[in-house]
């Protein structure tokens, strides 16, 4: 048996939350594991563990750990960063629309 589970793991960080308001809450297993992951590439990419015995440890089993102690929380996306998101997809869209007005029409004729 896996030692936290996904309820207890859930459990534990919906309870360190409610001290913060930037804090998301979880109450789904497929945002535990998006959560985790993003944790576990972090540590992989060079980020320091923030709980004692990491050293040996898989990355996944690090980011669990530090998720289940209340090491590490989930923050809500600012609003700016969301609204900054459309604007850039706007404008990479636009790109894309001026380069292929510039580019000759290929000849499809047989």
């Amino acid at each position: 048996m896996i030692h936290p589970s996904y309820s207890e793991l859930i459990q534990a960080i919906n309870h360190n939350a409610e001290d913060d308001d930037n804090t998301m809450m979880l109450n789904s297993r497929y945002s535990l594991v998006l959560a985790t992951s993003k944790r576990a590439r972090q540590l992989i990419a060079g980020a320091e563990p923030l709980v004692k015995g990491a050293a040996g440890k898989k990355p996944l089993s690090v980011a669990i750990e530090e998720f289940y102690e209340g090491k590490v929380k989930i923050a809500a996306e600012a609003p700016e960063e969301e609204e900054a998101a459309p604007a850039e997809v706007e404008e990479a869209q636009e790109e894309v629309s001026a380069s292929e007005e510039n580019q000759p029409a290929e000849n499809t004729e047989a």
